[in-house]
């Protein structure tokens, strides 16, 4: 990030034009400024001046810096490779009213960008006037963005004699406040501030404090990962590294990377090979090397292909690229062995096929068979299992829970594995939730909690009540979501707990009170707490914020539909489809209101109006087949949710099809689907009912 000037800017500036979504934007200089013409929030053209630069290579953004102290970053870029203007989004059409506008708060560099790409950055909004008064210290990545202050490094330096030989790197901490050269956990979530998926916890960063202190990371959920754990959307390298054996075996990142300039510590496959070589490995002595076998790995022996060609460098197979922000391309970090058999199996990508894209990948599974040996890579991949509990296959619990239990599996993949699980309730669910609220890693005990919040099952709040005292705030405040409405079940010492971290939870979202998210975050956990004129408030500042935010709207309407707030509810929900006429949440909450009011059949055109917006969204479907059950259509019901059962195999999709079919007197078609879902959750407490086993 720098100041716009000749010296910086990278774009062609000189009266170019770039037409994109019927607005021509015009780019020039006037008085050595630079300047765009373009879009605004209102469609209409307007000059605006460019503030800063952002980036170097493979592209370069554009800082506008407009009222309320926002800096927004423009969706026209400048291709530093090819030299040329092209838009974000290239196959969208993205207009001054959607939410991907490049003035919207999706495209804000004080919420998005500034924590990671200046040093010692506070955000400074103010909920109150809307205003963002932000700061750093320097407005790019300093020494002390990694290192912490570094008042005692001077005094240190002061100390060495003149002309004194430099000690080698990672000698001694040189009294900063954070000593990454060891390596370990400080230097991984030290990195992880910014090289991870996350939400912000707290403003109140330390360097060498523990990552889910401040921040959360995101779990291999859809649609970030794909259900292997590949990256899919723009996740950045953590959540994958904490898949890779590297890690397991205590690799950092500046075991590969020179930290300064991020560039890899040796060209081509020498990095590589530092460990992975025939005769010993290269490592330090905190990376266990034991099961690393020795072969030559960087030889067409190995990887079948000529020297120097695609597929002979070792990221190509290990550690493919997948392209962000149109031209650039970024390597997942799982650093895996391609299983072109597990993309047989459920649809993942892999690095064989990303190259030969003219091929199958049963092509490529039979080729790594014929290179490797019939036996190669057969056993199980967590892929599998992550992917049956994505989408109701049969074995989806057995092969959750066997994962969760699994010590050998990534944490990461674990927290997955019971995030997974809350759709699936049942006794061997419970109890993979119960055994891992006391797991080592926080990102697994907070999963459980998470888990917990959707079985609500006895004993729950009394399992979950000492995370509260967690030692992680991560774990503690997603404890005091889920329990923030079971204060009076509990003891005056954990109430006192849950006191301290619902005040941490609180100040988590008011940190964020510049997203329509916390701010909607902020009504429900006041709703929970059975302050309904204060959440009321923060739903409507929500939607104030941010209209395009159809939670907002929905929420509020439910709060309006519990008080007997009908034609409240009625006028909100009509309020948000004003700007998103199309929002199936909307539809659906409109329709919910009307049936309120008596008035069904307008509701049923609601209902599949939803259900037509978002036909992979199970509840949509859902209400929309329960209402026209209910309007006395009951094979129009049957077929609307055989259909979407065809595409995934919901608990509530099957238990209501079973239901209307034996209802029609086909006891063998409603036995079908049962035994559909017993073979997902066996333990699933609905099918006892039915005495039905799989």
């Amino acid at each position: 990030m720098q100041e716009a000037s000749e010296r910086t800017v990278e774009g062609d500036f000189n009266d170019a034009r770039f037409g994109y979504a019927g607005v021509t934007s015009r780019f020039y200089r006037r008085g050595g400024g630079f300047f765009v013409v373009t879009d605004g929030a209102d469609g209409k053209p307007a000059e605006y001046r460019v503030a800063q630069t952002f980036g170097v290579d493979p592209l370069q953004q554009y800082l506008i810096d407009l009222p309320g102290g926002r800096k927004q970053a423009l969706s026209i870029a400048w291709d530093t490779r090819k030299k040329r203007w092209f838009h974000l989004y290239p196959t969208e059409r993205i207009d001054f009213r959607d939410g991907l506008h490049w003035t919207q708060p999706s495209q804000n560099w004080n919420f998005m960008c500034g924590e990671c790409h200046a040093t010692d950055y506070r955000k400074n909004y103010d909920p109150v006037a809307n205003r963002y008064q932000t700061v750093a210290t320097r407005y790019d990545v300093g020494c002390q963005a990694c290192h912490g202050p570094a008042s005692r490094h001077l005094e240190w330096a002061a100390k060495i004699p003149p002309k004194t030989p430099p000690r080698p790197a990672g000698e001694a901490s040189r009294d900063f406040d954070v000593a990454l050269s060891s390596g370990g956990t400080a230097q991984l979530d030290g990195c992880a501030h910014c090289h991870s998926r996350r939400a912000t916890l707290t403003a109140d960063h330390r360097q060498g404090a523990a990552l889910m202190d401040t921040h959360l990371p995101a779990l291999l959920t859809a649609p970030l990962y794909f259900a292997d754990g590949q990256i899919e959307d723009e996740v950045y390298e953590y959540g994958s590294f904490l898949q890779s054996k590297m890690h397991l075996k205590g690799v950092v990142c500046s075991d590969c990377h020179e930290p300064h300039s991020g560039k890899v510590r040796a060209a081509g496959n020498a990095v590589c090979v530092t460990c992975h070589n025939a005769a010993a490995p290269g490592a330090t002595p905190r990376v266990d090397t034991s099961g690393l076998k020795r072969k030559d790995y960087d030889s067409p022996a190995h990887h079948f292909h000529p020297p120097g060609a695609p597929g002979s460098r070792c990221v190509d197979c290990h550690a493919p690229t997948r392209d962000y922000m149109v031209v650039h391309p970024r390597h997942d970090h799982s650093f895996r062995i391609p299983r072109p058999d597990v993309s047989v199996a459920i649809g993942t990508p892999n690095a064989c096929t990303g190259c030969h894209a003219d091929r199958p990948a049963t092509w490529a599974a039979e080729t790594v068979a014929k290179w490797y040996g019939p036996g190669r890579r057969q056993e199980p991949h967590y892929g599998q299992a992550l992917d049956a509990g994505r989408r109701g296959k049969p074995g989806a619990v057995r092969s959750l829970v066997a994962l969760c239990d699994d010590r050998a599996v990534p944490a990461i993949v674990r927290a997955t594995a019971l995030e997974l699980l809350e759709r699936y309730p049942g006794p061997a669910s419970l109890a993979a939730l119960r055994r891992s609220l006391t797991d080592a890693d926080p990102m697994v005990r907070r999963a459980a909690v998470t888990g917990h919040d959707g079985l609500a099952a006895p004993g729950s709040v009394e399992a979950v009540a000492p995370l509260l005292d967690d030692p992680v705030r991560g774990v503690r405040v997603e404890a005091a979501r889920v329990l923030a409405s079971a204060g009076s079940s509990l003891t005056p010492s954990r109430r006192r707990s849950l006191a301290r971290a619902l005040g941490e939870l609180e100040a988590a979202q008011v940190e964020n009170a510049d997203r329509p998210e916390a701010l909607a975050s902020l009504g429900n956990l006041f709703l929970s707490r059975g302050d309904p004129a204060e959440a009321e408030r923060y739903f409507r500042k929500a939607i104030a914020l941010d209209a395009r935010f159809a939670p907002a709207y929905v929420n509020l309407a439910d709060l309006y539909r519990a008080r007997q707030r009908e034609a409240a509810a009625e006028r909100v929900v009509r309020e948000g489809l004003t700007v998103l006429p199309a929002a199936a949440p909307l539809r659906e909450a409109l329709g919910l209101t009307l049936v309120r009011q008596g008035k069904k059949p307008a509701a049923l055109a609601e209902f599949a109006a939803a259900a037509k917006a978002a036909p992979d969204e199970p509840r949509h479907v859902y209400v929309y087949a329960v209402s026209l059950h209910d309007a006395g259509r009951g094979p129009e019901a049957i077929q609307v949710l055989e259909d979407a059962v065809r595409r995934t195999a919901d608990r509530d999709l099957l238990l209501t099809l079973a239901f209307f079919l034996s209802e029609a007197g086909d006891r063998a078609g409603a036995e079908k689907h049962l035994r559909a879902l017993a073979l997902v959750n066996p333990d699933d407490p609905a099918l006892a009912a039915t005495g039905l086993r799989p």
